[in-house]
């Protein structure tokens, strides 16, 4: 399954384009500039108010703090490709349990994944295309709420994690925004 090529980018969504064109990165520098013109320090701590992590796919259709009514400060919000429970995610976890004061994880996955249609293969190719191994797995998988349980498995059986007793799955549904629970013992 060869890596398809990027497409062209939109013009900015507010019509203000970097002069000359620019790249996307250009666009969000851009737009970090007049974000920062507006900014005040709000004064809060790195420990989230709510005291929990969500882990979730990185997918850019997720908008998590509005589906979840979060705001800034509430949580922390950590994401990969697929919201799979990796080595990384456990570290990630670590450090806001032990130091920064979550209790709780929430995990999403969601309909429509891209995992869902990959396979190990993907390395192989990528392999034979750039001539090196990755070191990764690509963590594929055929059943969201199977990937879901093994994920909340994970972060219960981690002898890192200080707090697992309160750790739930969720799938979110891209075309309706709900989130379904997962039964950790189906």
């Amino acid at each position: 399954m060869p890596i398809p090529a990027p497409q062209p980018l939109p013009p900015s969504a507010d019509g203000t384009d970097v002069p000359g064109g620019g790249t996307v990165t250009d666009r969000l520098v851009a737009a970090n500039r007049r974000y920062a013109a507006g900014f005040t320090d709000p004064g809060m701590d790195a420990r989230p108010v709510r005291r929990v992590a969500v882990v979730a796919c990185m997918d850019a259709r997720l908008d998590l703090h509005a589906a979840l009514g979060l705001e800034l400060g509430d949580c922390h919000t950590i994401r990969n490709a697929g919201g799979v429970v990796t080595d990384d995610i456990i570290r990630s976890l670590t450090i806001s349990q032990r130091a920064l004061g979550t209790r709780s994880v929430v995990l999403i996955h969601h309909t429509g994944c891209g995992l869902l249609s990959l396979t190990e293969d993907f390395r192989h190719e990528l392999a034979a295309e750039v001539g090196q191994r990755p070191t990764w797995a690509v963590e594929a998988f055929k059943d969201l709420d199977e990937d879901v349980r093994q994920s909340m498995q994970r972060v219960r059986t981690s002898p890192f994690l200080p707090h697992t007793d309160d750790v739930r799955g969720f799938v979110f549904d891209v075309t309706t925004g709900l989130l379904r629970e997962i039964d950790p013992r189906d």
